[in-house]
């Protein structure tokens, strides 16, 4: 399939996101094969995908830079999906590969699915490990427990995880899902259910959140980190590539000082790159904008502005403290930021 050919098929059949095909767990006790060891994996992302942001976010609260050093791959997809063009020589300067695909088929030849990140890859083997963006930031937050740097905030503690998985699966089914089903439909009826999901859950997710600062208790948790990576993305992409317009998120009083909460807070906006987002969206979704034209706005700087939301309470990271600086070569460049 040639490059034109894969990115002008988005939009062109019915959305259905797939689960993930390698779904081992890399964990404290190795149940699956694979221990939790500093430096033994690298984490392959995109910054422009919202799954994978996840980890990148995650990665960073935690304080596992050393212990799971990361790979950024182009933001544009050829048809062997996500390439390390980034890198001097095209290659990634570790794994010693093209494209992601490599270590996908050094793990299964030929195996079903396609090639998406978030993925753990092993050094030595060159192997995908798992590409299941929905446990392993689940599993950096618990198996991973440690190596995590002094300080690292409990994003999915015990007493509260009943809640948060409630509150993850409807922003999963009708936001982070949602977008991607409006986005991709086909039919009049099929967006606009999904359009008309977005919404609803964005206004309980906004009452929700008019008189707490976070989703659930009073810190920072995995639900926070997964709506955030919606919210970021949607005046600049989802607003208008995807059809979700009924109102932009700064339209929102709630939910647009909320994210500009999360995005001020060290971990959060400092791993944003709207340049790779905004490329991405409007580059490879031939199928939805053939012309490739990536859209000058929105214009970014109101993510920088007071929100209010300290009046509320709340404490962002708990009995831990914020994470210090981004690692060196791991900043997002000025194209990228506000």
């Amino acid at each position: 399939m040639s490059d034109t050919e894969g990115n002008s098929a988005y939009g062109k059949k019915s959305f259905k996101r797939s689960k993930s095909h390698f779904a081992d767990r890399v964990t404290a006790d190795g149940r699956d094969g694979w221990p939790v060891a500093a430096g033994r994996y690298r984490l392959v992302v995109s910054r422009a995908c919202p799954w994978a942001s996840r980890a990148v976010i995650s990665r960073r609260l935690l304080g596992l830079e050393d212990a799971l050093p990361m790979a950024v791959t182009d933001p544009i997809q050829d048809d062997r999906s996500w390439r390390f063009t980034l890198d001097p020589g095209g290659r990634d300067p570790v794994l010693g590969i093209r494209y992601l695909a490599e270590a996908y088929e050094a793990r299964e030849p030929g195996h079903p699915g396609g090639v998406s990140v978030p993925a753990v890859v092993d050094v030595d083997s060159g192997r995908l490990v798992t590409n299941d963006y929905q446990q392993l930031t689940l599993d950096l937050a618990t198996e991973w427990r440690d190596l995590h740097r002094e300080g690292a905030p409990d994003l999915y503690p015990d007493r509260l995880r009943d809640e948060i998985d409630e509150v993850m699966e409807g922003v999963y089914e009708d936001v982070n899902n949602g977008v991607y089903r409006a986005g991709f439909a086909t039919g009049q009826e099929e967006y606009a259910a999904a359009y008309e999901g977005v919404f609803h859950r964005l206004e309980l997710l906004s009452e929700r959140l008019a008189d707490r600062r976070y989703l659930v208790g009073d810190t920072i948790t995995e639900a926070d980190i997964r709506l955030f990576t919606t919210l970021v993305r949607f005046d600049a992409v989802y607003h208008g590539h995807f059809k979700c317009n009924r109102h932009k998120l700064t339209e929102d009083r709630v939910l647009w000082a909320y994210a500009r909460d999360l995005y001020q807070t060290p971990g959060f906006g400092d791993t944003v790159d709207f340049d790779h987002i905004k490329r991405h969206y409007y580059q490879v979704h031939e199928g939805i904008n053939p012309t490739r034209v990536v859209p000058l706005g929105p214009d970014l700087s109101g993510w920088l502005t007071s929100h209010g939301r300290e009046e509320l309470g709340g404490r962002p990271f708990g009995d831990g403290s914020p994470p210090g600086p981004v690692r060196g070569g791991e900043e997002v460049p000025a194209a990228g930021r506000p």
